[in-house]
């Protein structure tokens, strides 16, 4: 069973489309995109529209590119989900701006009697204190900054899980280059994203010499 103590380098990689930004006012998910890394391979991915039952925004269409039509022949929500719930087996779950996907993956677990099986990363929040000199931590702005091959799409579930995949593949090749940090748990990387800036040199320093499994 995998957990926090597991390699950083084997997780879901996971992104959501959704109605809105908040579960809590009633939005739902409209497209799961979610790519497995095992041992910093890709392995298998997973992508679904899903029908929230309800008409979405022009905003939503214009923004994802995701219409109404789309949707109309898409599953609902709990088919899709609990086909996810599968995917995700016991493995630890990794999304750009962690908060808003946990949210919602909990809200759409929820209406299917589910619980989240793993633990969640934020690859911003790392993004944040190993690549301080980026101009920002958005997605496309971090694909640009580390010249992350992408074929330009972005707002689409499996796309961002990609780009996203690729981005923490980066996050550990820092650690491995700047700190001889080969094989960071995801434990080290939850611990780094909480951080303040200025410590974070001296704790990855110390978590070298102590050995990563240490931590």
């Amino acid at each position: 069973m995998l957990n926090t103590s597991s390699p950083a380098n084997t997780a879901v990689i996971l992104d959501f489309e959704t109605t809105g930004l908040s579960p809590n006012q009633g939005d739902r998910a409209i497209e799961i995109g979610a790519v497995l890394l095992e041992d910093g391979v890709a392995t298998q991915r997973f992508q679904e529209l899903m029908n929230p039952g309800f008409r979405v925004s022009s905003f939503i269409e214009s923004y994802t590119g995701i219409s109404n039509h789309m949707l109309q022949a898409a599953p609902p929500c709990d088919e899709v989900m609990e086909r996810f719930y599968q995917f995700i087996g016991k493995h630890n779950l990794v999304a750009h701006n962690a908060s808003f996907d946990q949210r919602f993956l909990a809200a759409e677990f929820a209406h299917i009697g589910r619980q989240i099986p793993g633990e969640f990363a934020c690859s911003m929040l790392l993004s944040r204190r190993l690549f301080q000199d980026a101009p920002n931590h958005k997605l496309g702005s971090l694909v640009a900054y580390k010249n992350i091959d992408n074929n330009g799409v972005f707002h689409r579930a499996l796309a961002d899980a990609e780009m996203t995949a690729k981005l923490w593949l980066c996050l550990l090749e820092e650690l491995n280059q700047e700190y001889q940090l080969n094989e960071p748990t995801f434990t080290l990387m939850q611990k780094i994203s909480v951080k303040s800036k200025n410590a974070v040199s001296q704790f990855l320093t110390r978590s070298s010499c102590r050995g990563p499994k240490s931590i």
